[in-house]
């Protein structure tokens, strides 16, 4: 009968199976003392069999210890190494469920970071506070609990909150751990049946041997992320410094390549064509006024509108570059005046190497500034003696190396303004330069002697462009200087009449002056845009051309068709405007004066009539009578 029960053992029978020899004995009718030794052998054999199932849960549970240090000692995932330690708690415990909850500093409770066979969403998203319920108990004390039946242990104060998830999860006994680092709880590890049970000592080591693990794990995963957070620092600090590195280097190559183009005598053109190579993109330089300055450029950023001239007024007053879009304007001034703006259309460039660029832009335009104004000096003393002293000697051959032919027509624009006499002198230096003539600045005018010979035309582009320039008007009056003749025998090439130039500039002088006072201040004029008023004020007093001007249609007609026009119109101005009194006056019929007008009105366009008008044709009339036709 030994053997019989060995043979149990062997196969690892259940405990039912054990009763099998003492029924088998009774039924063959052994003796008492028979069935007590089989009786101490069925104990003796339970207890085997006890102690090997203990040793089999124990080996299970080394190897679910041993599985988990071999994850820790290969963590990749904390997610997956925390889900494995409750999965392997529910399992070795044999449990319904198991969770792990962990604590959350900034709130001050503890939430449920993973859990195993839980069925309800209310009992996933549990919060508890420290000392609420058995996992708050746990978590505040930093001591194991368990409960055979939670609804009915009063050990642990009950919330109504976590009562109803537990209650929706249907738990009944819990079983809870801390996890531990330290002295410090970091959260708790719980185990939980559906039904009532108790939790032996065994099954409480092992839950805590596992939160162990789990504590481990948590904050290797903890430092693995410092680290990992540390060298991402070193690398993003490194790629920095790298970076910063080479930004410096290629500010410093950018900036050797600008010096270079102005020590070899390069422009503004020069040193965006630098910027545009090594930043790439496209540029534009635009000048004080926001107009483009580097010709090739012109246009090449797109449409500048007002947002770009408020960054450059930005960019002054930060005294960096100012982003707007994909657009970076870097602009510098000088006595809180601007000179320069550079636009950059580029995705990624050095800010740097722009502003840079800035600077040296701003030089090169102080540099042309100061050798504008000394040349505008030299140019200005040579206008004023022709003015004030044309009999001075030499003065062809200093205008001859100022680039100057006083050989060919020339115009003098006077040009009065109330703006700064510094921007108006400089302006009017460069426009000298430019067309090779002479610019003087005075007080409230500037004075230019520029070749030509339409006098009205350039004295409007004169008012508009240094209106502009100033942001204020100016008004311009401008007369011909000179005109094409051979050269007087000994003076040569470039030879200038004494004097001319002096009537020229009192004539512009009183143009200007009168466009002032008939209130067209900002505007361009010659004498013979002024009507009578240029006769009364011109230097020459052209009778006969004012006349042609104003009344040769008529007399033209007249001459050619044998008509009476100018005499029909003379009469009707005499008699007030009246087509019946100058029919009287002249013995003719009324209807004859009528087509008489209708000719002259289609002979002198539409408006003849209008008072201004009519007094320019009324004193044209009287200067024909005396004789001045528009017939050399």
């Amino acid at each position: 009968m030994v053997r019989r029960y060995l043979e149990l053992l062997g196969r690892e029978a259940s405990a039912v199976e054990f009763e099998g020899p003492i029924i088998e004995a009774r039924a063959a009718g052994a003796d008492a003392a028979t069935i007590e030794e089989l009786e101490r052998a069925k104990v003796e054999a339970l207890k085997v069999r006890a102690l090997l199932r203990r040793r089999a849960r124990r080996e299970a549970e080394l190897s679910a210890l041993y599985d988990t240090a071999g994850d820790l000692a290969a963590l990749r995932d904390l997610d997956a190494v925390l889900e494995a330690i409750v999965h392997r708690a529910r399992q070795l415990l044999a449990t319904d469920t198991a969770y792990m909850t962990l604590h959350d500093p900034e709130r001050g409770d503890t939430y449920m970071r993973v859990t195993d066979g839980s069925i309800s969403a209310k009992f996933r998203a549990l919060r508890l506070a420290m000392g609420a319920g058995l996992g708050g108990l746990v978590a505040q004390s930093a001591t194991p609990y368990a409960t055979a039946d939670y609804f009915a242990d009063a050990r642990f104060h009950h919330k109504d909150h976590i009562d109803e998830a537990v209650q929706e999860e249907g738990l009944v006994a819990i079983l809870g751990v801390p996890l531990r680092l330290g002295q410090r709880v970091i959260g708790v590890l719980m185990a939980a049946d559906r039904s009532a049970r108790p939790f032996h000592q065994e099954e409480v080591s092992l839950l805590a041997s596992l939160a162990a693990h789990a504590a481990v794990a948590i904050d290797n995963a903890r430092l693995l992320q410092e680290t990992r957070n540390a060298l991402e620092e070193l690398s993003t600090a490194h790629r920095t410094a790298r970076a910063h590195a080479e930004a410096v280097e290629r500010a410093a190559l950018a900036h050797d390549r600008m010096t270079s183009v102005v020590l070899r005598g390069g422009g503004i053109e020069d040193v965006a064509a630098v910027v545009t190579d090594v930043l790439g993109g496209s540029l534009a330089v635009l000048d004080d006024l926001g107009r483009p300055i580097a010709g090739p450029l012109d246009g090449a950023v797109g449409e500048l509108d007002a947002g770009v001239f408020e960054a450059a007024q930005a960019s002054r007053a930060l005294g960096r570059t100012v982003r707007r879009g994909d657009l970076r304007i870097a602009s510098v001034d000088v006595g809180g005046e601007p000179l320069c703006t550079l636009v950059l259309r580029s995705d990624d460039a050095d800010e740097r190497i722009l502003e840079r660029a800035a600077l040296v832009c701003a030089l090169l335009l102080l540099f042309r500034r100061s050798v504008a104004e000394a040349e505008g000096r030299v140019r200005g003393e040579l206008l004023d003696d022709l003015i004030s002293r044309p009999e001075t000697p030499g003065l062809a051959d200093r205008a001859r190396r100022l680039g100057v032919d006083l050989g060919a027509p020339h115009v003098v624009v006077v040009a009065r303004h109330d703006g700064q006499r510094e921007r108006a002198a400089f302006w009017a230096s460069s426009q000298a330069a430019v067309r090779r003539g002479l610019a003087a600045g005075r007080a409230g005018e500037v004075v230019l002697l520029l070749p030509g010979d339409d006098a009205g035309a350039l004295a409007q582009r004169v008012a508009a462009e240094l209106s502009a320039s100033l942001g204020s008007p100016a008004t311009a009056g401008a007369s011909r200087a000179g005109e094409p003749r051979p050269e007087p025998p000994g003076e040569g090439r470039g030879a200038v009449r004494a004097g001319e130039v002096a009537m020229a500039y009192r004539e512009a002088r009183r143009c200007a002056e009168a466009l002032v006072a008939l209130g067209r201040a900002g505007d361009g004029a010659s004498a013979a845009e002024l009507g009578f008023v240029g006769l009364l004020i011109g230097e020459g007093r052209d009778v006969r051309g004012f006349v042609g001007s104003v009344l040769g249609p008529v007399v033209d007609y007249d001459a050619r068709r044998g008509t009476a026009l100018a005499a029909t119109l003379a009469a009707y101005f005499g008699t007030g405007g009246s087509p019946s009194r100058t029919a009287e006056t002249m013995h003719i019929h009324v209807n004859t004066v009528t087509q008489r007008l209708d000719r002259i009105g289609k002979l002198l366009g539409e408006g003849w009539s209008d008072p201004e008008r009519a007094l320019e044709i009324q004193l044209a009339l009287r200067l024909h009578r005396l004789g001045h036709t528009s017939q050399p």
